[in-house]
């Protein structure tokens, strides 16, 4: 009995030690921009487990991107909060978060560029298994992984969430590779009727594996619990409590899905 509590306290122990483990990781993207990467991963899990990239809000890469990265290492995943503005910045005002964001998106090669760079950080973590990859994205983020996924980005699954949908790279037949989850408001003033229509047309002619989730009463930034504080800058975002739960079971279920299928 002794030597059996003994090794009970001691599996406590180290579970109780066991935790999310975090760095920031300097990189460069292709166009030489110097970049600052949010790495997370749990360390009570042995060995590999699937990576994901997580692209922040307009906002740029702040302390609620690098909390999603968190979140995904507690479900297990090796999650890399990337940097697509350069040098880690971020703002809290809309004019400049606008301007970061016009910029990231003012040369599609150079976007995409800087996505793979941090793609290619989070292959080289050791805690990465690299056959299994996937994006998630929030606001400006949600339209990143989308793009990627209709260039083809060698990605299992992408989750957009509150994202851009409108886009000037449209996917393709045959070129979307990665499974598509689109949680998107639906009150959302930011994206038009006309905007989710032509996303799903779009994604029904390209032949991809995609579902879109419309989630009543959702304003743009549901999933944000900062969000409302904007409001008094004009901005027309709100958090939503259950859409953001609702969204993160979804994202799950679909993240579950696709590693399990070997997408």
């Amino acid at each position: 009995m002794r030597y059996y509590l003994l090794g009970t306290l001691m599996a406590v122990s180290a579970v109780a030690h066991a935790e999310v483990q975090t760095r920031e990781i300097p990189y460069t993207a292709a166009d030489g921009t110097e970049m600052i990467g949010y790495y997370a991963y749990d360390d009570a899990i042995e060995g590999k487990r699937p990576g994901v990239v997580v692209v922040h809000e307009w906002w740029g890469l702040n302390d609620y991107a690098k909390s999603r990265a968190r979140d995904l290492a507690e479900l297990g995943y090796s999650a890399l909060a990337i940097d697509m503005y350069g040098e880690g910045k971020h703002t809290e005002h809309p004019k400049d978060a606008m301007s970061f964001m016009k910029a990231a998106l003012s040369d599609a090669e150079a976007a995409k560029g800087r996505f793979n760079a941090g793609l290619d950080l989070l292959k080289q973590q050791a805690q990465t298994d690299t056959d299994k990859l996937a994006a998630v994205g929030y606001c400006f983020g949600g339209k990143v992984v989308l793009d990627m996924a209709r260039q083809g980005a060698p990605l299992d699954g992408v989750v957009s969430f509150h994202g851009a949908l409108a886009t000037q790279t449209r996917a393709t037949p045959g070129s979307v590779k990665a499974r598509v989850l689109v949680e998107h408001g639906a009150a959302d003033s930011m994206v038009s009727a006309d905007d989710v229509a032509a996303l799903s047309a779009e994604m029904v002619k390209a032949g991809a594996d995609y579902q879109l989730v419309s989630l009543p009463g959702a304003k743009h930034g549901f999933t944000n619990p900062g969000a409302d504080k904007f409001q008094e800058q004009g901005v027309d975002v709100a958090y939503n409590q259950t859409a953001d739960e609702r969204s993160w079971q979804d994202m799950q279920r679909f993240l579950d899905e696709t590693f399990e299928s070997g997408q």
